[in-house]
């Protein structure tokens, strides 16, 4: 497996990559005779599953039963491309509902190893219409709060792809696999083979990592521990205060699992994660906030809205990067929206902290957020509150993107949806502010009763230069604007916005404060 593109792994050694030592037990569903030559009288389809069968050792496409990954159980699926090219039968369907069913009985996540051309044509319709009893299963096992892992392998094209593989919860590819719904000879001519690659449904939203062969069963293991799954799970603790000295990016020792586009190490372009002396160090000083915050900042609050204003906007600063590894012991990574796009400027995923809890986070960069960035929002805390993992946001942007292309992609859909995501979410949802709160584009992403914001954020209705210009104020009022709109942190708490301001401590110097 660890060279997909030159030599196929069958089904079995793409479950023992994952397996190991720990073994797989296999299942089968009770038999399904079918009549000479198929359901269609496909001459010569009979011989042709013998060959297939002498040639892999297997009765059918797909091999299920259960295992276990790492120290994690699991109902594993897997296809033998030999067997037909993976197509999908009347009895590949058998197989691929009792799986999803073994799953659902014995409440474990189901891991799919994908490698298929499709639906197989010898059986016509009865073939095709498998795909509505994946899609039946899967919607079942959703339903149940289970979660649904794909690795798609060398090739994934085809009704495989469109149910066992992108209708799963995570998607991980294998570097080089062709990738795509339409397979290598149903494409129209001329049509850019990257598309169609790992690498390219990466870019475009549509697989959460490429993971090297070798790197692939210590991803999945994260990933199933963090996908559950769990009960009763407490709300994400408020992060604790960072300093400036603190502000680098790859602040901490752990990793991020899977980040990357398989060109070298699973973790590609991904970023150091967090240190499990951090995660977790801080006290409970902060009484009712669940901060860990600890002995706190040393900064200041602000003493005016104009300063408020530029500690935000200071480059400086400690950003998401910072405050996601600080958090963290690994992080997973949730790439893209499902419908084509990503947002570099929002970081999405399931994390793992230094005690082994889960905590879904969404967290913004700073940048204006587009709507690619809130759709992905939307599934990362839609997939945890069906999972029951409670959500960290962390909020940082000057707003939401209002540029023509934005409002083409659908900005305000994208932030009601994502409102209406943390609305309904039944899982406590944590907010920290950690710089700039700019108006809805920023409150779509906070929770409503447990916010809390840092000495270097501000939250306003409008940006106080916008707010100025409205009311036909000269740029020299822009300060005494950012003052009324009290937009400051200690502003927010007295306002009842705010829960709490991390990691401050009351000082005389503060009057009122």
């Amino acid at each position: 497996m660890a060279e997909e593109s030159r030599a196929r792994a069958t089904a079995r050694e793409a479950i023992a990559l994952l397996t190991g030592a720990a073994g797989f037990t296999e299942h089968r569903p009770p038999p399904h005779p079918l009549p000479p030559d198929g359901p269609l009288g496909w001459a010569g389809y009979d011989a042709a599953r013998e060959r297939a069968s002498a040639r892999t050792g297997e009765e059918e496409s797909v091999v299920y039963g259960t295992g276990v990954v790492g120290d994690r159980a699991c109902v594993l699926l897997s296809f033998e491309f030999g067997f037909l090219g993976g197509s999908l039968g009347r009895r590949t369907g058998d197989r691929l509902a009792a799986a999803y069913e073994l799953a659902l009985t014995r409440r474990l996540p189901l891991l799919a190893l994908v490698a298929t051309g499709g639906s197989r044509m010898q059986e016509g319709m009865v073939a095709l219409t498998q795909l509505q009893r994946v899609a039946a299963a899967s919607t079942r096992l959703r339903a149940a709060g289970l979660p649904q892992i794909a690795v798609v392998r060398d090739p994934t094209t085809g009704g495989g792809w469109a149910t066992v593989g992108a209708g799963a919860d995570v998607v991980l590819a294998l570097p080089g696999a062709q990738v795509g719904f339409a397979g290598s000879r149903v494409r129209p001519p001329g049509a850019d083979p990257y598309a169609y690659s790992a690498e390219g449904q990466f870019a475009a939203g549509q697989v959460d990592a490429v993971v090297p062969a070798d790197e692939l069963a210590a991803t999945v293991t994260h990933w199933l521990r963090a996908l559950g799954p769990h009960e009763d799970l407490p709300a994400a603790p408020v992060p604790r205060a960072l300093s400036a000295s603190e502000a680098g990016p790859t602040a901490g020792t752990g990793t991020a699992v899977g980040t990357g586009t398989g060109k070298g190490t699973g973790a590609g372009t991904g970023t150091v994660a967090g240190s499990p002396s951090a995660a977790g160090a801080g006290s409970a000083a902060d009484a009712g906030t669940g901060s860990e915050a600890g002995a706190g900042s040393a900064a200041p609050l602000p003493g005016t809205g104009r300063e408020a204003v530029a500690r935000a906007r200071d480059p400086r600063r400690p950003r998401a990067e910072a405050y996601l590894a600080d958090y963290f012991a690994v992080r997973l990574p949730l790439h893209g929206d499902r419908s084509g796009s990503t947002d570099p400027g929002l970081l999405c995923g399931l994390g793992l902290r230094a005690d082994g809890r889960p905590v879904a986070y969404v967290a913004q960069c700073g940048t204006p957020t587009r709507p690619a960035g809130y759709r992905t929002a939307a599934r990362t805390i839609r997939l945890a509150d069906r999972l029951g993992v409670p959500v960290l946001t962390l909020v940082d942007t000057p707003g939401a993107a209002n540029d023509a292309e934005a409002e083409r992609a659908g900005a305000g859909a994208a932030i009601a949806d994502t409102f209406a995501a943390i609305a309904a979410a039944r899982v406590p949802v944590t907010t920290l502010v950690i710089g700039e709160g700019g108006s809805g584009g920023a409150l779509a992403l906070a929770a409503p009763d447990n916010t809390h914001v840092t000495v270097d954020s501000y939250f306003s209705v409008i940006a106080p230069e916008l707010a100025a210009a409205i009311l036909k104020r000269p740029p020299s009022e822009t300060g005494a604007t950012a003052d009324q709109l009290r937009l400051r942190p200690q502003d927010l708490v007295d306002l009842g916005f705010a829960r709490s301001i991390v990691g401050y401590r009351r000082r005389i110097s503060d009057s009122g404060h």
